[in-house]
């Protein structure tokens, strides 16, 4: 069964980063995007491996960027013992569409980055 979800909008605030229990590092971060009833929505990204180093230095808050990823249910229990659920999007590409230029160095084109 295919799951793949492209997607193209804004970051809502900087990139948070952590590190897995092997020490790999993952990146987060939430964009806004429009439904098709016009209405803004935000969906979770989440980044590993070179992607995460990537979007960790190059990636900043209002940046716009289009995404193609997997969907995935995120599942967790609250500390009250509530189970809770969300979807994030398991990013496997990463287009620049509008940024600061964080992160490059100079010289360097945002649009000729392999990713």
């Amino acid at each position: 069964m295919l799951n793949q979800c492209v997607l193209t909008g804004n970051l809502g605030q900087d990139p948070e980063v952590f590190y897995s229990s092997e020490g790999n590092p993952v990146t987060s971060f939430n964009i806004a995007f429009h439904s098709s009833k016009k209405k803004t929505c935000w969906i979770r990204v989440v980044c590993f491996q070179k992607l995460a180093d990537i979007a960790a230095r190059c990636l900043h808050k209002g940046a716009k960027i289009a995404v193609i990823g997997t969907l995935d249910r995120h599942i967790w229990e609250t500390d009250e013992g509530v189970s809770k659920s969300t979807y994030q999007l398991i990013a496997n590409t990463l287009e620049f569409i509008k940024t600061d230029g964080r992160g490059f160095k100079e010289g360097e084109n945002k649009d000729d980055t392999p990713f």
